[in-house]
């Protein structure tokens, strides 16, 4: 998959296994292709381009896909005829939730024929589709892979990936009966790398282990402001993506932060703030009461930031809150691997959706297939 962040293709080689009912996974795999600056600027072009730019860049990233794909098998030592199919979740161009009785729209592109093409076996995509057409967000669709993965019997556990944007999954006690909770609660690093970019005139794409975040100090006016959004306040199914936490957002917030006199380093603990705020008061605003999670696990690029960490370890005090290395997971890896997953789903014919969390009509079976 390509997420949020646009950092690049993450691959993940999963064995997938299924004993007495239950689903197993196991990443035998793993690697994140970085995109060349070009490639980059490719994608962000396309995301406010016309229908030129849209049919170029879906070639290209399925070009792209697959390339990140035959890397992952070269660096397994595994041929493409011993892999039962590649699940490609592809790039986001554009989400747009339903709201007042208008259906939603997304669109993830990323060539499948592509992929079909290079590697000559069958390519499951096009998840959000399906989920969308029965009135859901089409997001986020990794918590149904939470639960079967990762849910205990006798806890509450918070799956919280922080990725481009930030989305958690709270899982109940294994068996329960009880529904899987749920939503993206807002900017997760897509806000923060776009701020780094700009104070850093392109010099830099992120703020590497939070370095500039530590330097600074969060602008205490401007967070407010910004914490003061109508999304934050919506209850779930909710879901966000760029369209309303990209660039644009970024550019305002620089804006506001240095007619308000903060340092560049402070608009980058600002934003790091942000993150970290709006994920705490989501857990204190919808998971209150019995609800609340025992511990909270963190995937993502996010997890790789200590400043946002530790920010968040703060915000959730007194959840403890630890990454998903803690379960034998590379955090990095969980969001392609939950795709290889719900292609597993698609080709033996199960749902891949959960309807309580994207608002669907029903449980559906998601993703479209190219044979090879």
């Amino acid at each position: 998959m390509s997420g949020t962040s646009l950092d690049g293709v993450d691959a993940a080689l999963v064995v997938v296994e299924e004993q007495g009912g239950r689903l197993g996974a196991f990443v035998e795999a793993f690697v994140s292709v970085p995109y060349a600056p070009e490639q980059r600027a490719a994608i962000l072009a396309a995301l406010s381009g016309g229908p030129q730019e849209l049919c170029r860049i879906n070639i290209d990233l399925g070009s792209w896909l697959a390339d990140a794909a035959l890397t992952l098998l070269q660096r397994a030592g595994v041929s493409p005829v011993d892999v039962a199919a590649v699940g490609s979740h592809g790039q986001t161009i554009w989400h747009e939730p339903p709201t007042g009785g208008v259906a939603g729209a997304t669109l993830q592109l990323g060539e499948p024929a592509v992929i079909a093409e290079r590697l000559g076996v069958p390519v499951v995509s096009d998840f959000r589709a399906r989920d969308v057409a029965a009135g859901g967000h089409g997001a986020p669709l990794v918590p149904l892979v939470d639960q079967l993965l990762f849910s205990i019997p006798d806890g509450r556990r918070a799956l919280q990936n922080i990725g481009g944007i930030a989305n958690v999954t709270l899982l109940p006690p294994e068996g329960s009966g009880e529904p899987v909770v749920a939503f993206d609660s807002g900017p997760g690093v897509a806000v923060l790398d776009a701020v780094v970019g700009i104070v850093s005139d392109g010099a830099d794409r992120c703020d590497v282990d939070g370095h500039r975040a530590a330097r600074g100090q969060p602008g205490e006016e401007l967070l407010a402001r910004l914490l003061d959004d109508d999304y934050f306040r919506r209850r779930p199914p909710k879901s966000t993506g760029r369209e309303r936490y990209g660039a644009k957002y970024a550019r305002a917030v620089v804006r506001q932060g240095r007619e308000l006199g903060l340092s560049d380093d402070d608009l980058v603990a600002t934003v790091t703030a942000l993150t970290a705020r709006t994920i705490a008061d989501a857990y204190r605003e919808f998971l209150i009461d019995d609800l609340m999670p025992e511990e909270c696990i963190v995937s993502g690029g996010g997890a790789r930031n200590p400043t946002l960490m530790q920010m968040l370890v703060a915000g959730l005090d007194p959840v403890p809150v630890t990454d998903l290395s803690a379960l034998g997971w590379d955090p990095d890896a969980k969001e392609a691997a939950a795709f290889a997953l719900l292609t597993h789903l698609f080709q033996t014919g199960r749902p891949g959706n959960l309807p309580s969390v994207t608002g669907a009509a029903g449980p559906r079976v998601l993703g479209k297939l190219t044979p090879p």
